[in-house]
């Protein structure tokens, strides 16, 4: 374990025991805090380490009958180390957390944690329905070994900005993992502006914020307040925010195309060091455009799960309402991998027969 995961944890431990009294969460004093941690870790302990490179949102593989495929998510983090990957989201909207129920998301915590060999962070989507049920989801990951919990704000109720920057607070205060928040906007229908990232890269424990809002510019908003924590976004060609926030000094991105091209994410995804990080960068955006607009090409995980389906990785069925998509649109995402090399590269079996529906 290395001393930047070593003071995380130490430091996580520090937090949650400053906020938590007689078992019940108390008001967080942030600057107290920040006293607390330069008595016991010194001025520099101050910088939060930061996640960075290619952080592969997974999908949840499934077992024909719909239950939880535990050897496919072994077969997929294997799949994952040995291409280059930072770390793992597991159970974010791409793993269809939406619709596993909690104790199929404990019971997803409580084995994938085994599978853990330290070459690959792993980290939870933890967002509940409430404040109250996103604490125990993230308390639980937390008791169980997780790196860190990726938190939204709750779908469907559509709160506002101050009740949502709060909730982001009061989740944070209670951890005892780093959290990272997710501004999903599509997802949620709460889009959080700059200020109120910058006021969350504040709190000691939120250690990484997603970026998927429509607004680019908030990209460059960000990047000027410095804040201390990883800055990430979403992979998506249509959103556009990969370019724009690793030119201008981004960490990776958080993505769901690893699924299927993980080196290529790596690449996308290391920060600009040189010329050369910047090069590698155009050409492995330009070069894979195609695919990055293929997984997208439906509400994810549909395309992604379909095609990773297809072409013999673990994956299985989707959850329903959600259906596996049609036979001439998976055709084009065959297409894509044998444009690619992607046979060749990764052993897939280019196979129009096979698809999510089995």
């Amino acid at each position: 374990m290395n001393g930047h995961r070593i003071f995380s944890r130490a430091r996580s431990r520090i937090i949650y025991g400053l906020v938590v009294k007689n078992g019940r969460n108390c008001p967080f004093d942030r600057l107290f805090l920040q006293g607390e941690l330069k008595m016991h870790f010194g001025a520099d302990a101050m910088a939060k380490r930061k996640v960075q490179g290619s952080f592969v949102a997974l999908i949840t593989p499934m077992n024909v009958d719909g239950s939880v495929d535990f050897e496919g998510f072994r077969t997929l983090f294997d799949f994952q180390e040995n291409n280059g990957t930072s770390a793992v989201l597991i159970m974010g909207s791409t793993g269809e957390v939406s619709m596993l129920t909690p104790d199929e998301r404990r019971q997803v915590i409580a084995e994938t944690i085994k599978m853990k060999t330290g070459k690959m962070e792993f980290w939870y989507g933890c967002t509940g329905p409430s404040t109250e049920q996103t604490i125990g989801y993230v308390t639980y990951a937390g008791k169980e070994g997780a790196d860190g919990a990726i938190i939204a704000a709750p779908p469907y109720i559509c709160a506002p900005e101050d009740d949502i920057t709060d909730y982001f607070l009061e989740v944070a205060d209670a951890s005892p993992i780093p959290i990272g928040i997710y501004n999903n906007p599509p997802r949620v229908r709460t889009d959080l502006p700059h200020t109120s990232i910058l006021r969350l890269a504040e709190h000691p424990n939120i250690l990484v914020n997603k970026e998927s809002t429509a607004r680019v510019g908030q990209i460059a908003q960000t990047v000027a307040g410095n804040p201390d924590m990883s800055l990430m976004c979403c992979d998506s060609p249509t959103l556009g925010l990969v370019v724009p926030l690793m030119a201008l000094g981004g960490h990776g991105t958080a993505n769901m195309s690893g699924n299927l091209i993980p080196q290529e994410m790596v690449t996308i995804s290391t920060p600009w060091k040189s010329w050369d990080d910047a090069m590698a960068c155009r050409e492995a955006w330009l070069g894979n455009l195609d695919m990055l607009h293929f997984t997208y090409s439906a509400i994810n995980p549909v395309a992604v799960k379909s095609l990773m389906q297809a072409v013999g990785l673990p994956a299985g069925p989707l959850r329903k309402p959600l259906k596996p998509i049609a036979p001439e649109h998976l055709a084009r995402g065959l297409a894509i991998c044998r444009d690619l090399g992607l046979d060749k590269k990764y052993g897939y079996t280019l196979s129009p027969m096979r698809s999510a529906a089995e």
